[in-house]
């Protein structure tokens, strides 16, 4: 998971005056009032997802474009969704600088998802919801799949793993705090 992290240069994906500062392990701001997560944050979302090679993944929060990137480094097959378009033209140029590409990117609602890819294996949310995931995102989890993503329930923000087995059931498990921007 490590590697897969520092194989992608996130100094590609901060605004320029952040670079010197791309690899502290804060949340940075980005374009559009957005961030960009910070790297142990980023690590521990992907190694709770776990994806294997091959997985199709979607990431709801294309922000400046890293999270996809990291979970491209990791071999997954990736679909990722931003509501703000300045925001998915920018990530498009960050993962071109980076040399990342084979990332496919939506403009939309990632409270909807992506229909047409769906399921997913995995799926990353980097905004938070407010008290429930979106019952879109859960219906897009394949079986076996696992969906990671921060919820607010009264002024707590909890990052959660939700897996659904062969039968179809959901299960969830609470992580660790964290803080996030909203998902809208």
């Amino acid at each position: 998971m490590l590697a897969a992290v520092a194989a992608v240069p996130r100094e590609r994906f901060v605004a320029p005056g952040d670079v010197e500062r791309a690899w502290d392990n804060r949340a940075l701001g980005i374009a559009c009032g957005q961030t960009i997560s910070q790297p142990l944050v980023v690590a521990r979302m992907c190694e709770a997802l776990a994806p294997a090679p091959g997985a199709r993944v979607l990431d709801v929060g294309t922000g400046s474009g890293y999270h996809a990137a990291v979970l491209a480094a990791l071999g997954a097959d990736v679909v990722s969704v931003e509501i703000v378009p300045e925001l998915s033209v920018q990530a498009a140029a960050n993962l071109a600088a980076a040399g990342i590409d084979g990332i496919e990117l939506v403009v939309g609602d990632g409270r909807a998802g992506h229909p047409p890819r769906a399921p997913y294996d995995g799926i990353c949310v980097a905004a938070t919801a407010d008290r429930e995931i979106p019952r879109a995102l859960l219906d897009q989890l394949a079986s076996g799949g696992r969906l990671v993503a921060p919820i607010r329930s009264g002024r707590r923000e909890r990052l959660v793993l939700v897996t659904r087995d062969a039968g179809g059931a959901l299960a969830r498990q609470d992580l660790d705090e964290v803080r996030f921007v909203p998902l809208v």
